[in-house]
């Protein structure tokens, strides 16, 4: 380790010298770094002996579920099963509670995070610490309720700053946009001077790893629930069922086995590990994350913790001291992880650390003459998007994951575990956890160690970047591409990464931009990508304005609502479902009656046992016959070929497949994704250029919307389909792989007399909002119904066929709606991209759950639930209102709409333009 002499004598020479907080000590300049490593607590749960005398219990022989591993989300996941009434339950600590990464933890609560789930997950989180373990242990958590201040040094920044705050308004949260006079009123001690505005949380706070920890486990132990500490997991048994489906059996110990059909991993850094114990991946990664703890501070007392992103430094609370931590964007890896460390820290690297120095003596000047009086550097668990992973794992039925919780698992744990809990005991979250979801990642990316790696440091490097709309990673691109990414590079594509593959974003007029090699932002000695043009395209996109390619988006939507586009859809997931039980499987998976005669395509929905969207996709009944792959799988009798959005193809794969083992179907469900490339061409124009390209009638009468046939296209045999996603006519072409140019280039010549273009997702955003078409995990998620989501036309409620999740959706319709999906438009040009609250009569009643420009109607249009706080939400509700929406604070009138104000009659999908 660099010694902190040394570290300052090399700094030094590049600026004046450092102050006392750079130093190791308050009262003199050392050359020696502070040997002092201890955690600012006043109780941690390590045996002060430092023995262990085996298990604190007696294992039982066999329990309903096994937690492993005593930190915050194995402690908050014990308590909820327990208190939702699985108590035959138990957790299994290698060590001591709290003895991995979790006592270390700096134990920030910030309420307010761009996203409506996670704000409901922290308000649990501060519920359970703040309330309820108090009122049912009567034992203190070491909850204090300090307040957060969000620092903005641009106005960029306070500007998200303004987007978290109208959110917080449907939630309740109570948040202020400070002055910088007003900040320095509130916070005497800070420096103001470079200051746009601060937000201010007063009910945010600071939570206490040991107290939270303990009393969860004791409120856990008094319903039933078993803890037992110094006993480490050694192996997990898995057996295959009569299907050949591998369920979990028993977990091992040194000191015995316990049978149980569900495991809980709630392991941090060293999940993976317990993860190969069992044939699961675990995508995350151990890096050193570190803070310090200065002396005594005269005046910091009852301050707010502070978050200064642009510094992306934190200050912390502590007593009459604080704790200064951040993000830097050299982080150390920590490769060879230990079994035997516990309650133990690193040295701590001040050439890493030093960066957080500067930003916390610009915020408060006072620590230029601050001593430190400890270091704190412990292991974290990170993954590829900075997100946690949860869930029922794909290898393994029983297996779940509770882990890499990105240095927040105090913060999201008690959400997280209630979730959790209720994923294990109904088979699914009650909110939309997807985006935790380890079925969020595609297969063939958990287990690659350069996109784990890659993807976690920058996401790492960027946790205290603003969140921009059209925001895209640099890390870890190129690792699915289909067979047309070359041409549409060299036309000037601006790629997106979903699910690793490239899709065409925008197409940009000023030739090539590929996306490069990952550069870990000039660390590691890595040289730093110059001339990049990519890079330099994002960046122009980071903006709460409308982009400055906004034009660009617009010339590619009106090209396709007046001529004709082609957008490359070719990441979309491609299935086939076949077998003795196809048709069985098919009426109990999808809403929509899929059984219509072969040649026909359905839109449909797939919901869980609660009625909630798990997916939203088209289903197409096959000829049966001989194989044609990839165009056709081989079928004694009922076929189908699902298409599905490809950013969500693995979740929706689980899905059928978990849904096929517990109902016991006899099917085969099979990918061909990377073996077809798909186009859809669309516009008013499509017909005449395909009628030039395909060797079949391409007339209403031929060739109606919502059917498909294979046909020849420039000689290669492809599978058309009439379909929109866009609300054009038009048509998507399913390719195999080596026929995509020849056929592409077929189109593209045939489109030229006409002004055919190249699209991308950007404008297919635009042109499906402005349709009024839903985009799941968006507008559409597994806690909406698709009577909420305004669906009620893909669920076959008017036949006698049971499909799962019927029984709620007939049950809601009986009862009627307490919250819907309604269309919103503004007159004023400002954009809005989601999260802007929603007022009805000066009442908030929701917000925004996606929103996009309407180039054609020329508005900016909104779609978001709604509630009635004092009962049902019908039509009357909605006409009867005066809403308006809240973006950044300032509110505008809208305008609701109980239909699609674009082609409310759809005629043009059906080829109608009059």
């Amino acid at each position: 380790m660099a010694l902190i002499g040394s570290a300052v004598r090399r700094i030094s020479s590049l600026r004046p010298p450092l102050s006392p907080l750079c130093r190791t000590t308050s009262r003199a300049y050392s050359s020696e770094p502070t040997k002092e490593k201890s955690v600012p607590y006043e109780t941690t749960l390590k045996q002060q002996d430092g023995t262990s005398s085996g298990p604190t219990k007696p294992l039982p022989r066999s329990a309903d579920a096994v937690v492993i591993g005593g930190g915050s989300l194995g402690c908050q996941t014990i308590y909820h099963l327990a208190k939702m009434g699985m108590t035959n339950v138990v957790l299994l600590e290698r060590d001591r509670l709290t003895a991995g990464t979790t006592w270390h933890t700096a134990g920030l609560l910030w309420q307010l995070r761009p996203s409506d789930v996670e704000v409901e997950l922290l308000a649990h989180t501060r519920n359970v610490i703040s309330r309820d373990l108090e009122e049912e242990t009567g034992l203190h958590t070491g909850w204090i309720q300090n307040g957060g201040l969000f620092i903005a040094s641009n106005k960029q920044r306070l500007d998200e700053y303004k987007r978290l705050m109208s959110l917080g308004k449907v939630y309740g949260i109570e948040s202020h946009v400070l002055s910088p006079a007003e900040t320095k009123d509130l916070y005497p001690l800070m420096n103001v001077d470079d200051l746009y505005g601060t937000l201010y949380v007063p009910k945010d706070g600071t939570m206490d790893p040991a107290g939270t920890c303990t009393t969860l486990t004791r409120a856990a132990s008094a319903r039933g629930a078993t803890v037992i500490e110094n006993c480490p997991v050694t192996g997990i048994q898995v057996k295959s069922d009569d299907l050949g489906v591998k369920r979990v059996k028993a977990v091992e110990t040194a000191h015995g086995t316990i049978e149980t059909p569900c495991v809980v991993n709630c392991a941090g850094v060293w999940a993976t590990k317990l993860g190969e114990m069992a044939g699961v991946k675990v995508p995350l990664i151990a890096m050193h994350h570190a803070y310090v703890v200065t002396e005594r501070i005269e005046g910091i007392q009852n301050m707010p913790n502070v978050r200064d992103h642009d510094a992306s430094v934190y200050l912390r609370l502590q007593g009459d001291a604080l704790s200064v931590g951040g993000y830097e964007q050299n982080p150390i890896f920590w490769d060879e992880v230990s079994d035997k460390f516990a309650f133990s820290l690193f040295d701590l690297d001040w050439d890493v650390f030093m960066q957080h120095i500067e930003g916390a003596i610009n915020r408060v000047p006072v620590l230029e003459q601050t001593g430190i009086k400890s270091t704190v550097c412990g292991p974290e668990s990170f993954t590829a998007d900075h997100k946690p992973l949860m869930g029922e794992a794909p290898e393994v039925r029983g297996y779940f994951l509770g882990c890499g919780f990105n240095s927040a698992g105090m913060m999201l744990g008690g959400g997280c575990g209630r979730e959790l809990a209720h994923w294990i005991i109904h088979g699914r979250p009650e909110r939309d956890m997807y985006g935790y979801d380890i079925r969020r990642f595609h297969h063939s990316l958990t287990d690659n160690n350069r996109w784990i790696r890659e993807r976690s440091h920058e996401s790492y490097a960027k946790n205290y970047s603003v969140v921009f709309p059209f925001d895209e990673p640099l890390a870890s691109r190129n690792m699915r591409r289909d067979p047309f990414h070359q041409v549409l590079t060299e036309k000037g594509c601006v790629f997106q990464e979903r699910h690793g593959w490239e899709r065409p974003g925008w197409f940009n007029k000023d030739g090539p931009a590929p996306v490069k090699d990952y550069d870990y932002y000039g660390a590691y000695d890595t040289p730093k990508n110059v001339n990049y043009k990519y890079n330099e395209l994002l960046g122009k996109e980071y903006t709460f304005d409308f982009p400055p390619h906004h034009n660009v988006i617009k010339s590619e939507c009106l090209t396709c609502r007046n001529g004709v586009a082609v957008f490359n859809m070719s990441y979309f997931g491609k299935f086939y479902l076949t077998g003795p039980d196809a048709k069985k499987a098919a009426d109990w998976l999808f809403t929509a009656d899929v059984n219509k005669k072969p040649g026909s395509t359905v839109y449909t929905c797939m919901l869980n046992k609660r009625g909630g969207s798990e997916a939203d996709l088209t289903v197409s009944r096959l000829e049966p016959g001989a194989a044609n792959l990839p165009l056709a799988p081989e079928s004694n009798g009922d076929a189908y070929y699902l298409a599905i959005g490809g950013g969500v193809a693995e979740h929706n794969w689980n899905h059928i497949s978990t849904v096929l083992q517990d109902q016991g179907f006899h099917c085969q469900l099979t990918d061909h994704s990377e073996d077809m490339g798909m186009i859809s061409i669309q516009g008013p124009k499509s017909r005449v250029v395909l009628q030039e390209v395909l060797d079949t009638d391409l007339s209403n009468e031929a060739f109606p919307f919502s059917s498909h046939k294979v046909v020849n296209a420039a000689g290669h045999q492809v599978r058309a389909m009439r379909l929109s996603f866009v609300g054009e006519m038009g048509w998507e072409l399913h390719i195999p792989k080596d026929s995509c140019i020849p056929v592409y280039n077929a189109v593209m010549a045939a489109g030229a007399k006409y002004g055919i273009i190249n699209s991308g997702y950007r404008a297919i955003d635009s042109l499906s909002i402005e349709k009024g078409y839903r985009h799941w995990h968006a507008d559409l998620r597994p806690d909406d119904t698709p009577l909420e989501a305004g669906l009620a036309f893909t669920c076959k409620l008017k036949s006698s066929i049971p499909f799962q999740g019927r029984d709620i959706l007939e049950k809601q319709k009986k009862d009627g709606l307490k919250r819907k999906i309604v269309c919103f438009t503004i007159d004023e040009k400002v954009p809005m991209f989601g999260l802007e609250a929603i007022f009805r009569n000066g009442v908030p009643v929701g917000h925004l759950r996606r929103s996009d420009y309407g180039f054609f109607i020329d508005k900016t249009i909104g779609y978001g639930y709604i509630r009635n706080p004092n009962g049902g939400v019908n039509a009357e509700f909605i006409k009867s209102g005066e809403f308006t929406l809240e973006r950044m604070g300032v509110t505008y009138k809208a305008k609701a709409h109980i239909k699609t104000p674009f082609d409310p009659e759809n005629k043009r999908v059906k080829g109608i333009y009059d």
